[in-house]
């Protein structure tokens, strides 16, 4: 079977359009690119001695920026609600530094070197933002990124009496 004709099963069988795909492969390709910024300046700011809670806000911020960018620019092509885009963001990283300051306190007390303690902590640093990654995607393209609704009201003519 061609990919073409793949396309097309997968399309129908579940209700996807071919600009429905071409989104989630920009979100996607957005978030791949500034996972991999955010990750690397978790593991740099992690190994050279930051706490975690530090670590993932300077990385949430490094890998945001261009999240953001990206997402707003490429993937939905318009601008986003600021504060909604806020709040998930946040959200996520509020997550991740819960997620990294636990991970971090179990690798301190049972793993003595820095480069598995760096590689755990940043790991589940990682699956925190992957976890969330289909989440993140419905509130953005619900919320965050959504088409302004059809003025609702439609023009009434007086009923004929």
């Amino acid at each position: 079977m061609d990919a073409v004709r793949i396309h097309r099963r997968l399309a129908a069988r579940f209700g996807l359009r071919r600009s429905r795909m071409l989104l989630w492969a920009k979100y996607s390709a957005s978030s791949v690119i500034s996972t991999a910024v955010s990750q690397v300046a978790f593991a740099l700011c992690y190994w050279f001695g930051a706490m975690p809670l530090l670590a993932t806000v300077i990385a949430w911020i490094a890998g945001g920026i261009p999240n953001y960018l990206l997402s707003r620019r490429w993937a939905w092509g318009r601008r986003g609600q600021m504060l909604p885009y806020a709040i998930i963001v946040v959200g996520n990283a509020a997550v991740a530094a819960v997620v990294t300051s636990l991970t971090d306190k179990a690798a301190q007390a049972w793993i003595d070197s820095l480069f598995w303690q760096t590689l755990l902590v940043s790991s589940s640093y990682f699956f925190t933002f992957a976890a969330l990654f289909v989440v993140k995607f419905w509130l953005f393209d619900n919320w965050v990124f959504a088409k302004p609704a059809a003025d609702s009201v439609a023009v009434r003519t007086p009923a004929a009496t």
